[in-house]
């Protein structure tokens, strides 16, 4: 929605004589383009009162959304509604409203979150078609039914840092070399559990038949639609206790969905959906705040003082939510700067998007051999005809690797976020990579040559 999202209201605005006519083109243009770092670099250096109040305040709603700082988004959503509403039109009326309701679900505030929900669309569901009033009162459900619990407390058990082990698991057809990341001592309401860790997923999932061995609690009324491969809907349901190492977890929300609604016509997505049986979501590792995966001991590092005390400091965020809540991060690869998908649950070493295609073409051309690529995940499973491109460069976080191998898209596929997928054999590249949700930032250790754990 917010790529789609111009803003005309704001034309007008920035045409008033009495505020500073560059900067509010230039915060405009930063948020017509989706490009937050951009906005964030803008608003940062200005003046406040060179901005008109209408752009200043709607940055912050942007910045705190887009950048995961829901401790500036949420006051400023407020302060819009309160004294912005006449600069509002429908559109952005209600993109706002989504907007503020997924940073309240992310601090808690459900109950909130439905209030605000159902009173946005009673005023204005004269206007919308029953579509968008169907969308809207699935959101307000749905926190509604997440309002009673005091989802994601966690408990350290006394431990500085918490310590979850993993292994590399094959995945896919033994050729094609693909790798999933499984939690090890992990366990669901006190019963072991097998669980992928996949950055690429925006919640955590589960099938029907594992929410009932595990004893989750559905919750009624909590319809919602899953993405990926393709699209399926399912339902919301607490774990009462999720352990994860020294970690305990107390009433973590998962979506109940098959993992393949494709099976029954597609003996290959079948197959590979046992290996995603449950998935760990980033709506999980957003809490956890501070998350270091190491490739090297096969472990996740994670400090209590990030999650009991988080502290923001001045390091330039060079993460940003995608429209879907999924994380992109910025890279470069062959020299082309790009805004990636981070996807631990991706088997392979990514995916580059037609961008990278039209603007290397001569050399994908010459260098590329034609590929057909299969990518299982939620909704089945996808066959698309790309090219396979050796040896590429990637410069992540001011460090560099090489890719042995990387799929080129020559054309817009559906469901495609940012301008690419950094796969987890990507990631793997690197000893360790560092994720810091409350700065917003990927750090790699610089990637060498080391014996990794089996």
């Amino acid at each position: 929605m917010l790529r789609n999202l111009l803003l005309y209201a704001f034309i007008g605005i920035t045409s008033l004589t009495c505020h500073s006519q560059s900067i509010n083109d230039k915060i405009l243009n930063a948020i017509n383009h989706s490009d937050w770092f951009a906005l964030d670099s803008i608003y940062d250096s200005a003046p406040k009162d060179s901005i008109h109040p209408f752009l200043e305040i709607s940055s912050r709603c942007f910045l705190g959304h887009q950048l995961n700082r829901p401790d500036v988004s949420i006051p400023a959503f407020q302060e819009l509604f309160n004294t912005q509403s006449e600069n509002l039109d429908l559109n952005n009326f209600i993109t706002f409203a989504v907007m503020f309701g997924k940073d309240l679900n992310k601090v808690g505030e459900n109950e909130f979150a439905a209030s605000m929900i159902n009173q946005a669309i009673g005023q204005t569901q004269q206007y919308l078609d029953s579509a968008s009033v169907s969308n809207l009162s699935m959101m307000a459900n749905w926190y509604s039914a997440l309002a009673p619990y005091n989802t994601y407390q966690i408990q350290f058990n006394e431990a500085d840092v918490a310590t979850v082990p993993f292994e590399i698991i094959p995945m896919g057809p033994k050729e094609k070399g693909g790798v999933l990341m499984q939690l090890k001592e992990s366990a669901i309401n006190g019963t072991p559990a097998d669980m992928i860790f996949d950055t690429g997923c925006v919640s955590s999932i589960i099938s029907p038949e594992m929410a009932e061995k595990y004893g989750l609690t559905p919750l009624e009324g909590s319809k919602v639609s899953v993405a990926g491969i393709g699209s399926t809907n399912g339902y919301l349901a607490i774990a009462k206790e999720l352990k994860l190492g020294n970690i305990t977890i107390k009433d973590v929300p998962f979506t109940v969905t098959s993992m393949s609604s494709l099976a029954a016509i597609n003996d290959e997505a079948d197959q590979y959906a046992d290996a995603l049986n449950i998935i760990l979501g980033n709506d999980l590792m957003l809490q956890l705040k501070d998350i270091t995966i190491d490739f090297v001991s096969n472990n996740l590092t994670i400090p209590a003082s990030a999650t009991s005390n988080p502290v923001r400091t001045q390091a330039k965020p060079n993460i940003c939510f995608a429209d879907t809540r999924n994380l992109l991060c910025k890279c470069e690869i062959h020299d082309t700067p790009l805004l990636m998908l981070i996807d631990s649950g991706n088997a392979s070493y990514g995916t580059l998007g037609e961008g990278f295609f039209d603007r290397n073409k001569p050399f994908v051309l010459t260098n590329g051999t034609k590929d057909n690529v299969r990518q299982a995940g939620i909704g089945g499973i996808k066959i698309n005809e790309r090219y396979l491109l050796p040896n590429l460069k990637i410069s992540l976080g001011g460090h560099t690797a090489e890719i042995p191998e990387i799929d080129i898209k020559t054309t817009p596929e559906p469901a495609s976020e940012g301008e690419g997928v950094l796969g987890l054999r990507t990631l793997m590249l690197y000893p360790q990579i560092h994720l810091n949700f409350t700065d917003f930032t990927l750090t790699p250790t610089p990637a060498k040559t080391v014996q990794r754990t089996q």
